[in-house]
């Protein structure tokens, strides 16, 4: 079961990468819409063959609009992790091999950070930094630098004992060569892990902040934003259901393939 659980994950997950790289292929062909163009099509037409998804409040073509959002969710989620990566990994070897003071301090920020919850600390940060993919990559990625942290410095201060960095230390290697070396390949070794189920969180967050009006500028197609559009349109009264259906479902299986990958990897070979 765990098998076709981890199968099914890495299936959903390729889909979605698929998506925005066949999207401009399928545009040329004339085969898939402009996600930003609404002008020319019918306000809230309902699923048929011409508008598979249906179309919303402004006419925009969901089913494009669903694809063109995995490339965006793609985007900051890359961006938002590289960021993490950055400045949480090293500064977890830094702490957890150096110790001492500076340890102490780290600890403490990191800790400090991490209590927030990560949707409320991504919030306030793109209240600062404003709309834009790498502005809610970096609002996204203050949340996660601390994971980071704490699973990279517990990792080096587990290792830096072992037999083979005393051996390079008493032949004079220094800090430098010993972090990049000797401890970085060992301590990295449960960041994919670490990056499908941060993934699959930063996707969740991301259309938080575009429901909210904080993510990506409202030009991008993002499903958050989609979704807030698409409540707007319920308020009328009016039966449109697919205008939230989509969205929604394509939040929920990008986070569940991510997650079901992310769970398969922490799992031991059968």
């Amino acid at each position: 079961m765990n098998r076709r659980l981890r199968r099914l994950g890495l299936i959903l997950t390729i889909i979605f990468l698929l998506m925005p790289l066949l999207a401009p292929v399928l545009q040329h062909l004339g085969i898939l819409s402009d996600p930003n163009e609404f002008l020319s099509n019918p306000i809230h037409a309902a699923p048929s063959w011409q508008y598979i998804f249906g179309t919303d409040q402004q006419g925009h073509d969901i089913l494009a609009r669903s694809i063109a959002g995995a490339g965006v969710a793609w985007q900051v989620v890359i961006a938002s992790t590289f960021l993490s990566l950055v400045i949480g990994v090293p500064l977890g070897m830094i702490s957890g091999y150096q110790g001492g003071w500076l340890d102490r301090v780290l600890v403490f920020f990191m800790d400090a950070l991490y209590t927030i919850p990560g949707l409320l600390l991504s919030i306030t940060i793109a209240f600062v930094v404003g709309q834009g993919v790498w502005n809610a990559a970096i609002a996204l990625s203050v949340s996660y630098i601390p994971q980071y942290f704490r699973v990279i410095r517990n990792q080096t201060v587990s290792v830096k004992t072992e037999l083979f960095i005393e051996a390079a230390q008493a032949l004079g290697a220094n800090t430098w060569t010993v972090l990049t070396k000797y401890l970085a390949q060992n301590v990295i070794q449960t960041i994919p892990v670490f990056f499908t189920l941060n993934a699959a969180d930063a996707i969740l967050t991301l259309a938080g902040l575009g429901f909210l009006g904080l993510g990506v500028p409202e030009d991008i197609p993002e499903w958050g934003h989609d979704l807030k559009q698409a409540l707007d349109a319920l308020s009328t009264g009016e039966n449109v259901w697919w205008t939230t259906l989509f969205p929604g479902l394509a939040i929920t299986l990008m986070v569940v393939g991510l997650s079901l990958l992310g769970e398969g990897l922490t799992q031991k070979p059968e």
